[in-house]
């Protein structure tokens, strides 16, 4: 967790806060039954998320060196970022477009924790919540010079007794007029084998293939399978979709609100080698499941707030249909 001599403990909200090695302030979340999850004020990015048994259930990349042994640089003073794991917030774009960033910026600035943080309604949907943090990004006069647009960005951060993950997002327009964004939990899932897992609750679904330039398919499998590179976006999904692991009898459910579109990304053996930051063979270890609202953006007036939510929560067991 870093320099725990430096840990100060909220014991309001039921949070810590201590420096990671490179001296950028995390969260840590933690409930008596042993479940934790790691916040990154840089980026706003949950970097860890661990069950009751200690388990970690979030990819990242354990590769920050590569060919001829150099040092591989991230944009950001973290460790971590939107191209090798945890859960980036990616906000304003999803892919490329013009010069915009990839995954748009705020998953490359400094958030900070919001000690008066704007209620949330009763009804959302999540219960049991023992230990929350609440962050807060504005945009800088260097955001605004790209994306000229006034607003601000808030995200709760959560921890259920039963060990699930809650992230709820809100975005309020401060603008003299409507603007548009694409939002993603780009969510690294850790698996033990990406050729034994399936991801349920996809299939029928149109989806746009971005290795074939985003042309629309249907989905025909029963169920989503990896034997090569995915980089889908599934249109219209369901509001709960599972990732059955089954060397690790794990399941790991996605309940999603606000958010109407899943992209699933594996980048598969050939594309990984070709990955500054990402290890030639850590594609087996990893799945990429965002809740995600990117076909159509998200238009917000002046004075409007959207909200999207994400939970995630694991049973034990990956043989788990008859229980949805």
């Amino acid at each position: 967790m870093g320099h725990q001599s430096d840990a100060i403990w909220d014991h309001r909200l039921g949070f810590q806060i201590a420096k990671d090695s490179n001296g950028i302030d995390q969260v840590l979340l933690r409930v008596p039954r042993g479940a934790s999850a790691r916040i990154s004020l840089y980026g706003g990015q949950v970097v860890s998320w661990k069950n009751n048994r200690g388990e970690e259930l979030l990819f990242t990349t354990r590769s920050r060196n590569k060919a001829m042994g150099k040092q591989v640089k991230t944009k950001g003073p973290n460790s971590i970022n939107a191209t090798n794991g945890g859960i980036p917030i990616c906000f304003q774009q999803f892919g490329n477009s013009g010069c915009l960033e990839q995954h748009g910026f705020v998953s490359t600035q400094m958030w900070a924790v919001d000690h008066d943080p704007l209620p949330l309604k009763a009804s959302n949907g999540y219960n049991g919540v023992v230990s929350v943090v609440d962050l807060v990004l504005k945009p800088s006069d260097d955001d605004n010079k790209f994306w000229p647009q006034r607003f601000e960005i808030r995200l709760r951060v959560s921890l259920a007794m039963n060990g699930s993950l809650s992230m709820i997002s809100r975005v309020r327009n401060l603008n003299g007029k409507a603007f548009r964004f694409k939002f993603a939990y780009h969510t690294y899932l850790s698996v033990s084998d990406i050729s034994e897992v399936r991801i349920e609750g996809l299939e029928t679904l149109d989806y746009l293939d971005n290795l074939l330039s985003q042309q629309r398919l249907t989905e025909q499998g029963d169920a989503i399978t990896f034997g090569s590179e995915v980089d889908r976006v599934y249109l219209n999904s369901p509001n709960m979709i599972v990732v059955l692991d089954h060397e690790r009898k794990r399941t790991i459910v996605m309940r999603k609100d606000g958010l109407p579109d899943v992209v699933v990304w594996n980048p598969w053996e050939k594309k990984a080698k070709l990955m500054a930051d990402f290890g030639d063979e850590e594609y087996k270890e990893m799945v990429c499941v965002d809740g995600a609202a990117v076909e159509t953006p998200v238009t917000l007036k002046l004075g409007e707030e959207w909200t999207g939510r994400l939970e995630l929560s694991t049973i034990a067991s990956s043989l788990c249909n008859d229980q949805f």
